[in-house]
C-alpha cells in the first residue's frame, strides 16, 4: 500500500487535510467519498524511503510512551478529536514514535479503532496498553484511561528506577576490580616474572600460581574470550527456552534477599496491572489472561493461568489464589475483601504500593549485604596479589 496526501471538503464546506494509506488514488477517492467529504486534491507522499525504513527500526523508548500517553490524555479530556490529538503529536514525536504514529493516524483516519490501530502498528504497546484503550473506547471513557494509564506507567517506570539505581555502585565496583584484575595479569605481572627471573629466586606456590594465570591470560586470551564470548552468546539463547527460563527463575527465587526481592516485584506489577485492568472495566478473567502474558516470570505467568481455569470454572479471585503456594495468603485475603466491598481496584492498588514498598526495603537489604562482600572480595584479591608479589622478595631478603 502507498501513503496519500489528500485535501477534502466536509459538508459545511471547511477544509481538510490529511493522510490515508490505499493501493490507488481512485480508492482514496472512495475511502472519502464514504465519509462525506468531497475531494479536492490527491498526491502520493514523497517522504524519503531510506528515512522511513531506518526509522521502522527506531522502537519507541519507554519514556516517550509515558510523555506520549499523558500528553493524549491531556488533550483528549481538553475536548481534541483523536485524529486531531494523533496529528499533534506525531509531528513532536522522536523519529521511532513518530513513525509509529504516523502509522497509527492513518489507520484511525481509515476507519479503524484507536487499539486496533495501536496493536497492528508494531510500535511496543503492551497488549495491557491495547486492552485498556480497548475498553476505554468501549466505555466512553478513554481519557480517563489514558490517565490512569499514565499515572501508571510513570509510577512503575520510577520504581525500576530506583531499583536500579540502588544496584549501579556494586555493578561499578565489581566492574572496576574486574579491569584492573584484568590489567594486572597482561601488563603487570608479566614484568614481575622477568624480573624474578633474572634474580633466579626460588618462587613460593601463590607467585607460580599467580605467574601461570598470567601467562594464560597472555597466550591464550583470544581463547579466553572466545570462551566467555560463547558462553554468553549459549546462555542468552538457553534461558529464553521453557526449561532454561523455568530453571533460572527457580534458582533465583531460592536466593536469600534477591530471590524475595525478585517475588515482591512481579506481585506488585500483577496487582497493578490486574487493579488498572478491572478499574477500566475489563473482566478479571480477561484482565487475568492478559497480565498473565506480561509479567515476566514463566512460574508466576502459569500460576495466574491457573487461577484463570478456576475463575471461568466460578471460583472467586480470592479463592483461586489461594490454591496457589506460590502466592502469599495476604493477596488472597486483601482480594477477598476487594471482592466483598466491590473496591477490587483499589484494594489491588493499594496491595501494588504495599509490593514495591517492599520492594524498596528488600533493594536496600541487599546493597547494604552486597557491600561487605564486595569490599570481602577485594580484600582477598588485594591480599593474593600482594603475597604472591612480596614473599619471593621476602624469600630472597631473608636469605642475606
Amino acid at each position: 500500500m502507498k501513503t496519500y496526501k489528500y485535501k477534502a471538503k466536509n459538508d459545511k464546506g471547511e477544509t481538510i487535510d490529511g493522510v490515508l494509506e490505499a493501493n490507488s488514488e481512485k480508492e482514496i477517492v472512495t475511502i472519502l467519498r464514504s465519509k462525506g467529504l468531497v475531494t479536492m486534491g490527491v498526491t502520493e507522499s514523497q517522504m524519503n524511503e531510506l528515512t522511513e525504513l531506518l526509522n521502522k527500526f527506531k522502537k519507541p523508548k519507554e519514556d516517550e510512551i509515558v510523555v506520549f500517553t499523558r500528553q493524549m490524555s491531556t488533550m483528549i479530556q481538553a475536548g481534541l478529536s483523536l485524529v486531531d490529538a494523533l496529528g499533534i503529536l506525531k509531528d513532536q514525536s522522536g523519529p521511532g514514535l513518530e513513525i509509529v504514529l504516523k502509522k497509527v493516524l492513518i489507520d484511525v483516519e481509515g476507519g479503524k479503532s484507536f487499539a486496533v490501530a495501536l496493536e497492528e502498528s508494531k510500535g511496543g504497546f503492551t497488549s495491557v496498553y491495547i486492552a485498556l484503550v480497548k475498553a476505554g473506547e468501549s466505555a466512553g471513557l478513554l481519557d480517563e484511561v489514558l490517565i490512569k494509564m499514565a499515572d501508571t506507567l510513570e509510577a512503575e517506570k520510577d520504581f525500576r528506577g530506583k531499583t536500579k539505581g540502588a544496584l549501579v555502585y556494586p555493578a561499578i565496583v565489581l566492574s572496576a576490580m574486574v579491569v584492573v584484575g584484568v590489567i594486572m595479569m597482561i601488563f603487570v605481572v608479566p614484568k614481575m616474572t622477568v624480573m624474578y627471573k633474572d634474580m633466579g629466586i626460588e618462587l613460593p606456590a601463590i607467585t607460580q600460581a599467580l605467574i601461570s594465570i598470567s601467562d594464560f591470560m597472555v597466550k591464550f586470551w583470544y581463547l579466553l574470550f572466545l570462551g566467555l564470548g560463547g558462553g554468553a552468546v549459549f546462555f542468552s539463547k538457553w534461558s529464553k527456552t521453557e526449561v532454561g527460563e523455568l530453571l533460572i527463575e527457580q534458582f533465583q527465587f531460592k536466593l536469600p534477599i534477591w530471590g524475595q526481592l525478585k517475588k515482591d516485584i512481579v506481585l506488585a506489577k500483577f496487582a497493578r496491572t490486574t487493579g488498572l485492568l478491572v478499574a477500566a472495566g475489563v473482566s478479571v478473567l480477561d484482565a487475568l489472561r492478559i497480565v498473565a502474558d506480561t509479567l515476566g516470570s514463566k512460574i508466576f505467568g502459569d500460576s495466574i493461568r491457573q487461577v484463570a481455569t478456576k475463575v471461568e470454572k466460578g471460583i472467586s479471585l480470592a479463592d483461586g489464589i489461594a490454591y496457589i503456594q506460590d502466592f502469599p495468603p495476604v493477596l488472597s485475603r486483601m482480594i477477598s475483601v476487594g471482592e466483598k466491598t466491590g473496591k477490587m481496584d483499589e484494594v489491588l492498588t493499594r496491595l501494588a504500593v504495599y509490593y514495591e514498598s517492599e520492594s524498596a526495603t528488600k533493594v536496600k537489604s541487599l546493597t547494604t549485604a552486597i557491600e561487605p562482600l564486595i569490599m570481602i572480595m577485594m580484600g582477598i584479591g588485594v591480599g593474593f596479589l600482594v603475597a604472591a608479589v612480596i614473599l619471593p622478595i621476602y624469600h630472597l631478603t631473608s636469605q642475606f
